[in-house]
């Protein structure tokens, strides 16, 4: 049994988003194609309240980009993007969600980042997604989704932490800068992830 794991597709992090990956637009019409080849389809929304610790806005005198120790972590404080509620945390609109059976929300703890689809950044808390994925019997996980050097990278992470048999859908993903896409698939590799492209997965026509 495999799932697909689509990754933080949000407006914030779409062209014109508050916080957009560079070419982001372009996963969404590969994560819809790829929904029907999947036995299970799950989704992670970044899901911040207002004045969350990792905004810059949330540190006087900071700006967005800067790294702080934040409560024994190293954090990047980001602009302020998806914050609960608000349109630019919603699922795409151009994202086919008939097929997610659930969204696992993460970011929610005002005090500490959540990059993980499965943990916060400490692995202080899980989400539940590890335990729901083993609850259907899923033993592959393909992920996808925004951004590829951050979110992505630490759901695959912890997929292989976890021991499922993770998949990387190289296209399916865009990163915020390409030397951190490089990083993330060759740590990936070397933590015994797969990097695979789409036309793999997809029949030919």
């Amino acid at each position: 049994m495999k799932a697909l794991l689509l990754i933080d597709i949000q407006p914030d992090f779409l062209p014109g988003g508050s916080l957009a990956v560079p070419g982001g637009d372009a996963v969404v019409p590969l994560a819809n194609a790829l929904q029907p080849h999947f036995d299970l389809v799950v989704a992670t929304q970044d899901w911040h309240p207002p004045h969350h610790q990792s905004f810059a806005a949330s540190h006087p005198g900071q700006q967005p980009f800067a790294e702080i120790d934040l409560h024994g972590l190293r954090q990047v404080l980001w602009p302020v993007h998806c914050v609960q509620g608000s349109a630019g945390a919603a699922l795409a609109g151009a994202l086919d969600t008939n097929r997610v059976e659930a969204i696992f929300r993460k970011g929610t703890n005002p005090e500490i980042d959540s990059y993980s689809g499965f943990y916060d950044n400490g692995h202080r808390k899980s989400t539940g997604l590890a335990d729901y994925l083993r609850g259907r019997g899923i033993r592959q996980v393909y992920v996808a989704g925004l951004a590829a050097d951050y979110c992505v990278y630490f759901t695959a992470k912890d997929a292989l932490q976890e021991g499922f048999d993770t998949y990387l859908i190289e296209d399916a993903t865009r990163a915020i800068s390409p030397e951190g896409f490089e990083r993330t698939k060759a740590d990936l590799t070397r933590l015994g992830g797969h990097i695979v492209h789409s036309s793999s997965l997809l029949p030919t026509t």
